[in-house]
């Protein structure tokens, strides 16, 4: 079995650790290399590994379920050589990020796979949309990763007390979640955003023109994503980058860009929307019903929180559509589940109703 010395491993400015070295030690003993996806394209993915990038191929991991498909940032089980070259299998996650596909389907999509950072990247060229803040950090604290909220393009706010009015409301609206006004073009805030992210893995979250790629670059120190001029109507830019890239920083860590996301579907993320709105969660201990809905109940600490002030009819407004939509994906989930258990009975029912026929035939 080959032993890894973790300072001086290939793969340690990568992420990898002693716990991934012993999750891999199975797949060491067969002569598999380890590696961590930087790419994934078409059925294939490009593979960093100690013997440096390999292009292969995922067709021994591509089953019909989306949620287990090979993504950037997995760490997988690669064959030393053949061509085409096979990932065989990837480790077991520590985080993911998980989006619903489509309003219409009950299929979650993988966007990256162990992540410790997740920089939500919001536009100050515009005007803020705080409910997409708010679904963006539900997505993310669902994950298991920590968010960061980055506003982008800061130079275009010069003056000192309207750029802190903007950083306090997303404050608000993003409770134990730091908040960093950040400048591509003059390096404003940059450092502090590199000292949060170094040593660990980070996913670029935000819409199209959000300035995550301009971000990325700055992050890496060269142009290495692409960049095009948002539209001066509405802020919002093309999709720059069209797939998941994972780039080493020169700080320490690893980045992954994401393509600018226009919608951003929930995939069960209850969990994450109760962190997000956690001063909610906190009033909805002191209702007097354990089940309360906050809507006309006797005795609501949510609803008498919202009479006094404390509590913005937004926030309010925003928990209950985040949690209305979140509720719509399980059911349509558990519906497809249901499904699918009723079409394989109907199946071993068929095969069992054949069986009896040829048994009788042979009678």
């Amino acid at each position: 079995m080959t032993s890894f010395s973790l300072p001086l491993h290939p793969l340690t400015s990568y992420g990898w650790d002693e716990a991934w070295a012993d999750e891999f030690a199975p797949y060491d003993a067969e002569g598999l290399l380890a590696g961590r996806v930087i790419r994934v394209d078409r059925g294939q993915c490009d593979v960093v590994t100690a013997d440096g990038v390999m292009r292969a191929d995922t067709a021994f991991v591509t089953p019909n379920d989306p949620m287990r498909v090979v993504c950037t940032g997995d760490w997988v089980a690669v064959e030393p050589a053949g061509n085409p070259r096979y990932v065989r299998t990837y480790l077991p996650r520590r985080t993911a990020f998980v989006r619903s596909t489509s309003s219409k389907r009950s299929e979650g999509q993988i966007l990256a796979a162990n992540v410790d950072y997740a920089v939500v990247a919001v536009s100050l060229a515009v005007e803020l949309e705080l409910g997409r803040v708010e679904r963006f950090l539900a997505l993310a604290w669902e994950s298991g990763a920590r968010p960061v909220v980055v506003l982008t393009k800061a130079d275009l706010v010069p003056d000192p007390a309207t750029l802190g009015h903007l950083v306090e409301d997303v404050e608000t609206t993003a409770p134990g979640v730091p908040v960093l006004a950040v400048s591509a073009s003059n390096g404003e805030g940059l450092d502090v955003l590199e000292a949060v992210l170094s040593g660990g893995t980070t996913v670029l979250l935000g819409q199209s023109g959000a300035g995550k790629s301009t971000l990325a670059n700055a992050l890496l120190g060269e142009d290495v994503m692409e960049v095009q001029a948002a539209r001066d109507v509405d802020g919002k830019g093309r999709h720059t980058t069209t797939t998941r890239n994972l780039l080493a920083l020169p700080g320490g860590g690893v980045l992954i860009d994401t393509p600018g996301l226009r919608g951003v579907g929930l995939w069960d993320a209850e969990t994450g929307v109760g962190q997000v709105f956690a001063e909610i969660e906190e009033l909805a201990k002191h209702c007097r019903f354990h089940d309360c809905a906050h809507v006309a109940e006797p005795g609501c600490a949510v609803l008498a929180a919202l009479d006094s002030g404390t509590l913005p009819e937004r926030r309010l407004d925003s928990y209950r559509k985040l949690l209305r939509e979140n509720q719509r994906i399980v059911a349509k989930t558990d519906a497809r589940l249901r499904s699918e258990i009723r079409k394989d009975w109907k199946r071993k029912g068929a095969e069992g109703r054949a069986a009896m026929e040829a048994k009788r035939g042979r009678w």
